[in-house]
C-alpha cells in the first residue's frame, strides 16, 4: 500500500509511476547530474511540480498528500535532477503566499532549492530589504537551481529569503548522490528586495514541509529496495532452493517491509495534521521515514549479496540517496528530541476518521437505538447488546447486525460517546465468529446468546506441549464411540481454564492424508468427567494460563462443529478472529500515556539517550494508530487493507514490550523492587516487563508473524514440509 489510499491517489501514482518508466531509462541514472534532465519538460506537462500549489499560482489546486504521492513514485524509479529541489523551495514560497514567484516554478521554466543547513547572515534597511553575506551548504540540487530558499540570520531572528541563484556565488560539491547534485552557496553584501524576503515563513515550517517531502521520497525509496528485493529472492537459488525461502531472508524482507509501512503511514498522516499536531506529526515522519530508507537499502544490497555491492547495480544509488536525505534532514535522535518535548508538552495527535455526510443518519439510528440500551444496568444491558447484534456487528444477524464497516466504525462511537461497554468476550470473541459460520443452528441457539452477552466463559483448547503455533502437529486423540467421541490427551498454554465453562478443543480424528487433514473441532464442557484443569504459575507468579488433561471425555455428536476431519478450516476461522483482536492493541498494558506519568513523576530532566528512548515508543504507537486509521479507511472504501493491517497486528503484540522496557530504563536503579503492582513505579513496570513477554507469544509468535508478512504480503516461497 502506498502513501496514498484513495482511487484518486492510487490514479495518480499509477500515472506517475507509468510515466517514469517510459521515461526515465536506468541508463540515464549514471548520465551524471549537470544541467535539467532530458524528461524535464515532461514531467512539468504532466503538472507534477505544481500539485501542492493553487491554481492562481500555476498549480493543479491539490495539497501536500497528492505531491507526497508523487514524489514517492518518482523516488521508486531515482528519478535525477531539481524535482524534488523545485517542489521544496516552492512549498515554502507558498507558504509566504508570494503567488507571483511560484508560477515559473510551477511550470519548470525555473528550478528551485532549499537551504536546510546553516545561515546566512542579514542587515535590514529602511526600505525593507536585507543586505545578506554569508555561506550555506549543502543545498540539495543548489547547482541546478535558478530560485534559491534560503535562511538568514537578522536581528529580528531567523528569516527566509527567495534569492535570484544569478545574485550568489553557487560551487557544485561532490555529492554522495551520484544523481541529484549539492552545492555550497556564498553571497556578500547582496541586497533582497523586500519582495523576495518570504513573510510568515519560520524554520519550523520549513523543517515540517521538508520532513513531508523528503519523507515521501524516503518511502518511495525503501519501496523500490522492498520490492526488488523480495522479487531477486524468489528467484536467487542457493543450497537448491530460493533464498526467500530461508527464514533469515524471509525474516529480513518482512522486517524491510514494516518499516517500509511505518514510514507511509506516518508520512500520509503528517500531511493531514495541522498547527501543533502538524510538528508532532511531521517530527514522528522524521524520525520513522529517513531511517527506513536507509535500513531498506541496508537490508537489499545484503539480500543481493555480492552483485547488490558492484556498481552496476542500482542499489547502491538507492542507497546512496537515502543517506544524503537523512543527512540533510537531520539524525532520527535530533527529530526523537522534538517528539519527546512535544509529548511531555501533552501535544499529540488525535487520528479521526472523517465519514461520509450521509453517515449521519445512520448515525442518528444507532444513537437512538444505543439510547435504549444505556437505560438499563447489568445483565439486562448485556443482553440486550447480544439481542441487538452491538457486541459482533459485522456478524450476519441474528448474531450480528451484518454491518458493513462505516457501521462497525459509527457503532464503536457511539458506544463510546454515551458510555456503555460491551460484554468481555474473552475467549468468546474467537469462539463466536466459528459457531456463527460453521455452527448447528441448534448450536447456535444454545451457544451464542450467552456468549455474547458475556454470560458464558470459553477456553481456546489448541495449544499442545509439541504443537505451539504448529497446531496441525497435534496429538490429541479423537477416537469415535457409540453417540460421540472419547477424546484423550493434554493441551497447555489455555488461558481462563480454570473459569471457564466450555472449550473449543481441535483433536486428530483421522491420521490419513495431510497433517492439516483429520482433524475435527469439538465443543467441551469444561466440567465433564476426565477433564482435569491445572493452572500454570507464570513468571509474574499470576496464574492465567493452565494445562488441561482429557482422559476419556466423552463428547456427543452434536457438539462438532463442522464436518468430521475439517476442523481445521473451523480452526483457521478461529485464529484469524484471534489474530484480529491480538492486532487492535494491547489491551490492559501500560502504554505511552503511561510512561509520559513517569517522566512527570521522576523530578529530573531526561537524558538525551532517555529522550530518544521515549521518542522511540512514542513514534511506534502513533505509527500503530496511523496503520489502523488506515486499514479503517481502506475498509470504509470497500477495498481490502492490505500490508498494513499485517503489520499493525506485528507491532502491536511487541509494542507493550518496548512500552515497560523503556519505563524500567528510566527507573534505573529503582527498578530492582519486585514485579509487584502495589510497590509504586518500579513494581508495576517490574511486573508489566516481565507480563508482556508473552505477547509476542500467544496468537501467533512474532515469527511466524514474520513467516506470514513474508509469504503472504511479498509472495516469498513458503518454507519447505519437513523431508522434503
Amino acid at each position: 500500500m502506498a502513501i496514498g489510499l484513495s482511487e484518486e491517489h492510487e490514479a495518480l501514482r499509477e500515472s506517475v509511476s507509468g510515466w517514469a518508466e517510459r521515461n526515465i531509462p536506468s541508463e540515464l541514472l549514471r548520465a551524471g547530474s549537470d544541467g535539467r534532465p532530458p524528461f524535464w519538460s515532461g514531467l512539468a506537462e504532466q503538472g507534477l511540480l505544481g500539485l501542492h500549489l493553487p491554481e492562481e499560482a500555476g498549480g493543479s489546486g491539490y495539497g501536500l498528500l497528492e505531491t507526497a504521492v508523487a514524489v514517492e513514485a518518482l523516488a521508486e524509479r531515482m528519478a535525477p535532477g531539481p524535482y524534488v529541489p523545485t517542489v521544496l523551495a516552492s512549498a515554502v514560497i507558498h507558504a509566504s503566499k508570494r503567488h507571483e514567484l511560484l508560477e515559473p516554478l510551477a511550470d519548470g521554466t525555473l528550478t528551485g532549492a532549499l537551504a536546510l543547513t546553516g545561515a546566512l547572515t542579514g542587515t535590514r534597511d529602511e526600505d525593507g530589504s536585507l543586505v545578506v553575506s554569508g555561506t550555506v551548504e549543502p543545498v540539495l540540487g543548489g547547482s541546478l537551481a535558478d530560485v534559491l530558499v534560503l535562511p538568514v540570520s537578522t536581528s529580528e531572528g531567523e528569516e527566509w529569503i527567495a534569492l535570484d541563484a544569478s545574485a550568489a556565488t553557487v560551487t557544485a560539491v561532490k555529492s554522495l548522490d551520484l544523481t541529484r547534485p549539492v552545492a555550497k552557496v556564498e553571497l556578500s553584501d547582496v541586497t533582497v528586495p523586500a519582495e523576495r524576503v518570504l513573510d510568515g515563513v519560520e524554520g519550523p515550517d520549513v523543517l515540517n514541509l521538508a520532513a513531508i517531502i523528503l519523507g515521501a521520497e524516503a518511502a518511495g525509496l525503501a519501496s523500490w529496495c522492498v520490492t526488488s528485493a523480495a522479487e531477486y529472492a524468489k528467484v536467487r537459488v542457493q543450497f537448491g532452493r530460493p533464498i526467500g525461502q530461508f527464514q533469515g531472508i524471509k525474516h529480513k524482507l518482512s522486517r524491510m517491509l514494516v518499516s517500509l509501512e511505518q514510514a507511509r503511514a506516518t508520512v500520509w498522516d503528517a500531511t493531514r495534521a495541522e498547527g501543533k499536531e502538524l510538528e508532532f506529526a511531521a517530527a514522528v515522519a522524521g524520525v520513522m521515514a529517513p531511517d527506513a530508507a536507509v535500513l531498506c537499502a541496508k537490508d537489499a544490497i545484503q539480500t543481493f549479496g555480492g552483485i547488490g555491492y558492484t556498481f552496476e547495480h542500482d542499489v547502491h544509488l538507492y542507497y546512496r540517496r537515502a543517506l544524503t536525505l537523512r543527512a540533510l534532514l537531520g539524525s532520527s535522535a535530533e527529530w526523537a528530541a522534538t517528539v519527546t518535548s512535544l509529548s511531555l508538552q501533552g501535544v499529540s495527535r488525535d487520528l479521526q476518521i472523517e465519514l461520509p455526510e450521509d453517515a449521519e443518519d445512520l448515525r442518528e439510528s444507532i444513537r437512538a437505538e444505543i439510547a435504549e440500551i444505556a437505560l438499563l444496568e447489568g445483565k439486562e444491558q448485556k443482553r440486550a447488546l447480544a439481542e441487538r447484534g452491538f457486541v459482533m456487528p459485522h456478524l450476519p444477524k441474528p448474531w450480528g447486525r451484518g454491518a458493513k464497516p462505516l457501521e462497525q466504525v459509527l457503532i464503536a462511537q457511539e458506544l463510546k460517546a454515551a458510555k456503555v461497554r460491551l460484554p468481555a468476550l474473552i475467549i468468546g470473541a474467537w469462539v463466536v465468529p466459528s459457531i456463527a459460520v460453521y455452527g448447528t443452528e441448534e448450536q447456535q441457539q444454545r451457544f451464542l446468546p450467552k456468549t455474547l452477552s458475556g454470560e458464558m466463559m470459553w477456553c481456546q483448547l489448541f495449544s499442545e506441549p509439541g504443537a505451539g503455533s504448529d497446531l496441525a502437529s497435534l496429538q490429541m486423540k479423537a477416537e469415535k464411540v457409540e453417540g460421540g467421541w472419547r477424546l484423550n490427551g493434554q493441551k497447555i498454554w489455555t488461558s481462563v481454564a480454570h473459569f471457564a465453562e466450555w472449550g473449543i478443543c481441535i483433536a486428530r480424528t483421522s491420521n490419513e492424508g495431510t497433517k492439516h487433514q483429520g482433524i475435527t473441532y469439538f465443543l467441551v464442557n469444561m466440567k465433564d468427567p476426565g477433564v482435569t484443569v491445572r493452572p500454570l504459575t507464570e513468571m509474574t507468579g499470576e496464574n492465567l494460563f493452565n494445562e488441561v488433561f482429557l482422559d476419556d471425555v466423552f463428547v456427543p455428536d452434536d457438539l462438532v462443529v463442522g464436518e468430521v476431519g475439517e476442523g481445521w478450516k473451523v480452526a483457521r476461522n478461529t485464529l484469524s478472529n484471534e489474530r484480529v483482536s491480538m492486532g487492535s492493541g494491547s489491551a490492559g498494558a501500560a502504554g505511552v500515556s503511561d510512561v509520559l506519568g513517569l517522566v512527570g513523576r521522576l523530578g529530573r530532566e531526561l537524558t538525551p539517550v532517555e529522550a530518544q528512548k521515549v521518542a522511540e515508543v512514542v513514534c511506534e504507537s502513533h505509527s500503530i494508530a496511523a496503520l489502523g486509521l488506515r486499514v479503517t479507511l481502506k475498509q470504509l472504501a470497500g477495498a481490502e487493507p492490505g500490508a498494513d493491517a499485517s503489520v499493525r497486528k506485528l507491532l502491536s503484540t511487541s509494542h507493550a514490550q518496548h512500552v515497560a522496557e523503556t519505563a524500567v530504563e528510566l527507573l534505573g536503579a529503582q527498578a530492582v523492587v519486585a514485579a509487584d503492582m502495589k510497590l509504586g513505579d518500579a513494581g508495576f513496570w517490574n511486573r508489566a516487563v516481565l507480563a508482556t513477554r508473552a505477547m509476542t507469544i500467544y496468537g501467533g509468535t512474532t515469527e511466524v508473524q514474520l513467516n506470514i508478512i513474508g509469504e503472504r504480503m511479498l509472495g516469498l516461497p513458503r518454507d519447505p514440509e519437513p523431508g522434503k
